[in-house]
Formats: structure tokens, C-alpha cells, sequence
């Protein structure tokens, strides 16, 4: 399996109907350490909660090649943790265009994210590529980290656009 960092459920369920969508998710940030990977394990946290762990396929990667390769940042780790967030053991990878027939949303934490993805991908014409916060009553970047050191202020903003994301998919 091309993603094995993902936890068990991203396994196969042989108890699910076969006419049954499994969700694709993607979340996008610079690095792949920080934001991307928050969100990765606080939306898999949130669809574990409400047992939808096996519709649910989530993963996140990098617009760069800076930390490819690299472990989730001991500061996003340590945050998740405060909130009691399983952080499972993602390596850094960077976007690919086909990650977007991989996965039905490929998820930008800021404008400068979303302007590298679109100059990998080219062209979103289903509609895939979107911003984290643009799901949420107020569109807005989330900041990065890395250089704000807020994590704290990067987890309520990740939260809070994972929980309106799989509100939306839900009223799907």
C-alpha cells in the first residue's frame, strides 16, 4: 500500500458493502510536518470519534521537497498529544499530481499553498482543491507554526476546519 504510515483505518474492510465510497482526503501545507500532519491526525481523531474511521482515507503532504522524508515536528507532536491526539508516524512527502485522482479533496492550509498546488496539479477541474478554513464561517489562512510558533493557535484554527470540513461531507 502506497500510504502505509496511515493507521488500521485505512485497512481494507471486507464488511463494507462494495457500492460504498470511501472518502479521500488530503491535507496540503509547505513542509509536510507541521500544519498538514496536524490536520491529518485531528480529522483522523475526529472520524475515529464518530466511527466513521473506515469511510474515511486521510493523508497529508508537502507543496515542498525541504522535508521530505522527515518525522511529524516535535512541536505538532507534542501538541496533539496535550489534546490527546494519537500522532502516528507520517514521513514527509511532497504532492504529486496524481494525488488528485487519488483523492476526492486536496485540502491548502494557506494562499501560498493553494498557488503551489495549483502550479503542480495545473488545473482543478472537478473542483477538488480547496483552502481548510474556506470551509468554515470565516475563510481564512491558517498561520504557519514553523515560524509563528503558535501551535497552540494552529490547532484551534485546524480543529476548527476539520470539524466544519466532515460537517460538510456529512451533509453530502
Amino acid at each position: 500500500m502506497k500510504h502505509s504510515q496511515l493507521n488500521a483505518s485505512n485497512q481494507q474492510n471486507t464488511d463494507r458493502p462494495e457500492n460504498s465510497h470511501v472518502t479521500k482526503i488530503l491535507f496540503v501545507c509547505h513542509g509536510n510536518i507541521c500544519r498538514s500532519t496536524m490536520a491529518q491526525y485531528v480529522m483522523q481523531d475526529l472520524v475515529e470519534k464518530n466511527g466513521l474511521a473506515e469511510s474515511f482515507f486521510i493523508d497529508s503532504a508537502a507543496t515542498s521537497t525541504e522535508e521530505i522524508g522527515n518525522p511529524v515536528d516535535p512541536r505538532t507532536r507534542r501538541k496533539l498529544q496535550q489534546e490527546g491526539i494519537h500522532c502516528g508516524n507520517h514521513r514527509a512527502r511532497q504532492m504529486t499530481r496524481a494525488d488528485y485522482e487519488e483523492f476526492d479533496y486536496l485540502i491548502g492550509m494557506d494562499h501560498n499553498n493553494l498557488r503551489n498546488m495549483m502550479r503542480m496539479l495545473k488545473d482543478d477541474p472537478l473542483g477538488k482543491v480547496s483552502l481548510l478554513l474556506d470551509w468554515t464561517e470565516k475563510p481564512r489562512d491558517i498561520a504557519d507554526p514553523w515560524y509563528s510558533g503558535n501551535f497552540d493557535l494552529t490547532y484551534e484554527d485546524v480543529t476548527e476546519g476539520c470539524e466544519a470540513l466532515l460537517k460538510k461531507i456529512l451533509a453530502r
